[in-house]
């Protein structure tokens, strides 16, 4: 003869309360407003600017406050040509930021140094200054690009564990 054991009754929520942690609650508020740090150095500053306009609209994902200042910002976007003299002053504005923070490589100068790369003075990619969370590619990329590049990294931050595979 088998025993059956009883289980307690699975507690019932009601439908007007949501359950969550407290982790999960940060970083889905902060993935819906990132404050972007002002950091173009070329011609991917350009498309930037234009995200940021009224034809692209940012301001529509919460993504419209662009920070002067590293310490105000927790999010980098690297756009452009780095060079090897401006390395040191990109990697200083990395640490000036508080954290949590993050960095998105725009465009192909940023992400590998792109036609510039066998110059003796850039750097090649920016990933080998600082940790970079999205890269977005092109010459120059599309503002749509960059929007889709946030937007990658607003998943990315609402969880944090998951792989995006696209």
């Amino acid at each position: 003869m088998a025993v059956v054991r009883l289980r307690p009754p699975e507690p019932q929520v009601p439908d007007n309360i949501i359950l969550s942690t407290v982790d999960y609650m940060l970083n889905f508020c902060r993935a819906h407003s990132f404050w972007p740090l002002t950091f173009g150095l070329a011609c991917c500053a350009i498309e930037m600017m234009a995200a940021g306009g009224a034809r692209y609209d940012l301001a529509r994902f919460g993504y419209e406050v662009f920070r002067p200042s590293p310490r105000q910002a927790d999010l980098m976007i690297v756009a452009g040509t780095v060079t090897k003299k401006m390395a040191p002053l990109v990697r200083r504005l990395y640490e000036q930021m508080p954290a949590p923070k993050w960095v998105i490589a725009m465009g192909s100068c940023a992400i590998s140094g792109g036609p510039f790369v066998d110059s003796y003075n850039v750097v090649p990619g920016v990933d080998t200054i600082v940790p970079v969370d999205v890269y977005v590619p092109g010459c120059a990329p599309r503002p749509e690009a960059l929007i889709n590049g946030l937007l990658t990294l607003k998943k990315k931050v609402i969880n944090p564990k998951a792989v995006l595979v696209k």
